[in-house]
């Protein structure tokens, strides 16, 4: 059996199920034979993993199968393993879309050979067969539908170019008429010379405009040119005749004097004055007609000119929208009064006006290359993906200017109706989704409107319902949460905002209206109490309470009503200020005051700078002489020195300042110093030596006597069973429930027992004092440092050099080490090197309790164990001296001195 087979054999179930599905399907005899269909998959089917069967599949499925014997392992493999038949999966679905695309693409190839078969085609259906193919998913890149669509675009541009040549020989026919009804203003012998060249023209233009109607496309054409083209060719022909008869009539009329003349003025008037006969109007009148006529020409003359210049200007210029205007002004000048012209005038317009018709056709063939791009960006609008079309806004503003591009286009040229039906169907199939915009604005804007109109509705019921309620601090903050609600309701249009904001100010206006008095009414309360703290700054003596009571009076009156943040800011300004002014004027006064120093603050301050001094030069014996002059000083023992200045020395004046900057009260000023001077480090009196520390220990409250319930308290008043009520039988503070009496008469009060301490400190001296201190307090802490790490440095030198000499005395080495301890660290270093024992520098580190290095943690541990062992042993604490010159016996190393340094700096610290 195959290790597939046993991954995944299905279940006596799913097997049955199988077998009722597919009863035609081969199945396996027994779980060790070979599947029917693993020698046509090329042994798929016992392939051992996943890939290698998917492997064999591809295989199989690049000799080309047929597509039954595909389904049929499809169904067999799928249900064994998906991935092996994802191949195969997108085999049959490949060529289940290929069928459905070979399918649709006989049908839309059958449309489209109906297209072309039709001896009239609709440009409409042709473009619209392009596009619902797309749209449908047919296969437009592949034959035979590439060869249709083709096909129906040739024809397209065949039935478009054939519209064209019809506009251009409609064209050509009116600017034929046009010089023929020129030639008729000139003599007539002019127009007899050329007569036989529009003779041929006009013939040339007739067989053009039929070989147009013997065009196979012609039937395709739109339905207004063939009538436009016929218009043309008779109206053409009917000018021509009568030209023609004119000038055969002329001929006649100058051969023959007995020949009426012809209906043309110009040639009438040359035949009658080559006849010679008198002019038919009177002869008083000739020289009034002949100045009137001068008039006349000059006037034509001038307006010509003016109109050329304007044509010719454009020419030059190659302007294409106002160049048809101005060529149909000289056209219009020409014909009204072509026989006013002079020739060279004539010419020279005849030249313009040719010009103008070249460019006027090179302007709409550019016109209609411009409305090709524009048709193509019209229907290209629908054609991008789902995920890349415009929106509605986007997509309106993009038709609007494309519809604006058109119609600039079609100034100063013809239409094309067949691009514009194209580029219009495209646009209005465009605008559906504007319109579903404009639907989903118009009902966002119904439900912005509707939810304006809610809140105005229920800012009125709150101002109803808070018609007597007078916490403005929250009406203001509902308000304000009704304004952010009304900013937040959603866009409305111009005009229906226009329409709704009046009636929202008005709900508004009534709204704020008793808080806009309450509002007055607190700020004409606030100018009063700024009226009364202006004259209570102006009196002469500041009242504290006062001050105290009137601010109390504006915080009241500020929590509550509140006002506009900026005007509220400026009354309170206004109201601090005479307030500031006064305990300026206070403050002021009283460093005055204070600038005269007492005696003992003075030596006091000269005691300070002396240490201050000391601890400058770096002496350790200098700085303790120092601190001690400063503790007698502050004790007041120090002998009186001369009386000090009036004035305090410069580099106390700015503490003094400063200390005396805050506006208090004399009552709160002394309090302040009480506590400093509580607060302040002073030094005990000589007479008396400090008491030592007292050791604390650990209670629990509930503990402590008299505290239990299982426990009374003494009758006498003092807790638990001591006679004076104290742990450690010292005599305790009175019972506070036996009052002053309770001691007896000749019993010593409590406070009295307090060590008395020196005269009291001004500011100053108080904070000179503290400053020197810390600073002597730091420089002997780095004083200590630095001696520790010189005698560290001596110790190891001594020890490198075997040197007894070097080796530290025993007052530098510090009262951890004994002379006979230093006699014995001596002896060790002058004798020769002895070999280390290994645990030594492990009870060091134990001893000092520093780390030991990684290499020899497992060592300590070991010795650790041992001495647990050893009952009878001394501890590393109390041998460390000998194990150091055990240390200091052996030969030196970098390793053991780093190791008996980081030792030694915690032992000797100790």
């Amino acid at each position: 059996m195959s290790l597939f087979s046993l991954r995944k054999a299905p279940s006596s179930s799913n097997a049955s199920e199988s077998a009722v599905n597919t009863p035609t399907s081969p199945k396996p005899a027994s779980p060790n034979a070979a599947h029917p269909l693993d020698a046509v998959t090329g042994g798929a089917f016992s392939a051992p993993t996943s890939g290698e069967r998917a492997a064999r599949i591809r295989d199989w499925l690049a000799t080309g199968p047929a597509l039954e014997q595909m389904n049929e392992v499809f169904k067999e493999l799928s249900h064994r393993d998906r991935g092996a038949a994802k191949p195969l999966k997108e085999k049959l679905d490949e060529l289940k879309r290929q069928k459905s695309q070979e399918q649709m693409s006989v049908e839309w190839a059958q449309k489209a050979q109906g297209l072309i078969d039709q001896p009239r085609l609709n440009l409409a259906d042709a473009l619209a067969w392009q596009r619902d193919a797309a749209r449908a998913g047919a296969p437009l890149s592949r034959e035979p539908l590439a060869t249709l669509r083709q096909a129906l675009a040739e024809r397209v541009k065949a039935i478009e170019d054939l519209q064209h040549r019809v506009q251009v020989e409609r064209e050509a026919a009116v600017l034929i008429a046009q010089r023929i009804e020129v030639l008729s203003t000139k003599p007539w012998r002019d127009a007899q010379q050329i007569a036989e060249t529009l003779r041929t023209d006009v013939a040339q233009w007739q067989q053009q405009a039929s070989a147009l109607a013997q065009d196979p496309q012609w039937p395709s054409v739109d339905v207004k040119f063939p009538p436009m083209l016929d218009a043309s060719r008779q109206q053409l022909q009917l000018v021509w005749d009568a030209f023609e008869a004119a000038l055969t009539q002329t001929v006649a009329a100058d051969a023959n004097p007995q020949a009426p003349l012809p209906a043309v003025p110009v040639w009438a008037d040359e035949l009658r004055a080559a006849r010679g006969q008198d002019v038919s109007a009177p002869a008083d009148k000739a020289p009034q007609d002949t100045q009137a006529q001068q008039e006349k020409r000059a006037r034509v003359a001038a307006e010509l000119e003016q109109a050329l210049s304007v044509l010719e200007r454009e020419l030059a210029e190659g302007h294409g929208k106002a160049t048809p205007k101005a060529a149909a002004d000289v056209r219009g000048l020409l014909k009204s009064h072509g026989r006013l012209v002079p020739a060279a005038l004539d010419a020279r317009a005849q030249a313009a006006l040719g010009q103008a018709g070249e460019l006027e056709g090179w302007q709409r063939w550019r016109a209609d290359q411009l409305r090709e791009e524009l048709v193509a960006k019209a229907e290209a609008l629908l054609q991008a993906p789902e995920g890349q079309r415009l929106g509605g806004r986007k997509m309106q503003e993009t038709l609007r200017s494309l519809r604006d591009q058109w119609k600039t286009t079609d100034q100063g040229g013809q239409p094309n109706h067949a691009l514009w039906k194209r580029f219009d169907e495209a646009c209005t199939e465009a605008h559906k989704v504007v319109e579903t915009w404009l639907a989903q604005v118009r009902q966002q804007s119904e439900a912005h409107k509707a939810q304006r109109l809610a809140i105005i509705e229920e800012l009125k019921a709150w101002t109803l319902a808070h018609a007597d309620s007078s916490d403005w601090k929250a009406q203001v903050r509902e308000l304000h949460a009704f304004s952010e609600r009304w900013r937040e309701a959603g866009h409305l249009s111009e005009k229906a905002f226009a329409d709704i904001q009046p009636v929202w100010k008005d709900a508004m206006h009534k709204a704020h209206e008793r808080l806009e008095t309450a509002q007055a009414e607190s700020t004409a309360r606030r100018k009063a109490l700024i009226e009364e703290a202006t004259a209570l700054g102006a009196a002469p003596m500041l009242r504290i309470d006062a001050v105290k009571a009137l601010q109390q009076r504006w915080q009241a009156e500020a929590h509550a009503v509140p006002l506009e943040r900026k005007h509220e800011q400026k009354l309170w300004e206004a109201f601090r200020q005479p307030i500031d002014e006064a305990f300026a004027r206070k403050s002021t006064e009283r460093e005055k005051a204070a600038t005269a120093l007492n005696a003992h603050d003075q030596r006091v301050l000269d005691a300070s700078r002396a240490l201050e001094a000391a601890s400058a030069s770096g002496d350790a014996q200098r700085i303790r002489a120092a601190m001690n002059e400063l503790e007698a000083a502050l004790a007041g023992q120090a002998p009186a020195p001369a009386p000090a200045t009036v004035a305090a020395p410069a580099s106390v004046e700015p503490a003094a300042s400063a200390a005396e900057a805050a506006p208090a009260d004399a009552a709160e000023e002394a309090s302040a110093t009480e506590e400093a001077e509580a607060s302040a480090p002073t030094a005990p009196a000589p007479a008396k030596p400090a008491a030592p520390p007292k050791k604390l220990v650990a209670v629990r409250g509930d503990d402590r006597p008299g505290m239990k319930k299982a426990e009374p308290a003494g009758r006498d008043g003092r807790r638990g069973d001591r006679p004076e009520g104290r742990r450690d039988g010292a005599p305790g503070r009175p019972d506070a429930r036996g009052g002053r009496d309770a001691r007896g008469p000749g019993a010593p009060s409590w406070r009295e027992e307090r060590e008395p301490r020196g005269p009291r400190l001004g500011d100053a001296a108080f904070r000179a004092q503290r400053q020197a201190i810390e600073a002597a307090q730091s420089s002997l802490r780095k004083l200590a440092a630095q001696a520790h790490g010189e005698v560290l440095t001596q110790l190891m030198t001594a020890w490198q050099q075997r040197d007894a000499e070097q080796l530290p005395t025993a007052q530098a080495l510090g009262p951890r080490v004994s002379t006979a301890q230093r006699g014995a660290w001596a002896s060790a270093v002058s004798k020769p090197a002895a070999p280390l024992p290994g645990e030594t520098l492990l009870r060091l580190e134990m001893a000092a309790e520093v780390p030991t290095p990684a290499e020899h943690l497992s060592e300590r541990r070991m010795l650790q164990l041992q001495l647990l062992t050893r009952r009878h042993a001394a501890a590393p604490v109390d041998t460390w001296a000998e194990d150091v010159a055990a240390v200091l016996g052996s030969s030196f190393d970098a390793t053991a001195e780093r190791r008996l340094q980081n030792v030694l700096k915690a032992l000797l610290k100790r």
